[in-house]
């Protein structure tokens, strides 16, 4: 077999999966095509939208977590710096910043080759991993875009651990 050739039967759509989680927490979401689904998922800082695409030309599950934050030109570098600081810390997915729409974004995939499949569990950890990140660096997305902090004073301020209770 050749490595272009992929065997693309499968049980199911990986995103059928995906969809059944949606509804069962009652998130909104939309799905209008078979290899895309987008959801709305609330946070504790921000609402994320998490659109999962099944690119089965790579047999590859793409998760994609953006939030509401606009990122003025004059900031884009400093962010990188950030961005560059957070994914060192990452060991699932990474965050991406699209200069051009200045929109920041958690990514990740999920590799199903050779016809592995998609459980529930995968999906929701996937999804949590997402979110979880999203919610532990949003602030320091902040104080860089509309707090003109740098990177590494950003990263260090949102890595403090509070301990006790006040």
């Amino acid at each position: 077999m050749s490595l272009l050739q992929l065997d693309l039967d499968r049980a199911e759509n990986p995103l059928d999966i995906i969809e059944r989680i949606a509804a069962h927490n009652h998130w909104s979401f939309d799905r209008n095509e078979d290899d895309e689904i987008s959801i709305s998922v609330a946070g504790g800082w921000s609402g994320y939208n998490i659109a999962f695409t099944w690119l089965a030309e790579v047999e590859a599950l793409h998760v994609a977590c953006a939030f509401d934050l606009k990122v003025p030109a004059a900031r884009l570098m400093e962010l990188a710096s950030l961005v560059s600081l957070i994914n060192e810390q990452l060991w699932i997915g990474h965050f991406d910043i699209w200069p051009n729409d200045g929109v920041v974004m958690f990514r990740h995939a999920i590799l199903l080759a050779g016809g592995a499949e998609l459980n529930g569990h995968q999906c929701q950890t996937v999804l949590a991993s997402a979110v979880r990140a999203c919610e532990r660096y949003y602030q320091a997305f902040q104080f860089v875009v509309w707090g003109g902090q740098t990177g590494p004073e950003a990263i260090g301020t949102v890595m403090l651990e509070t301990q006790g209770r006040a």
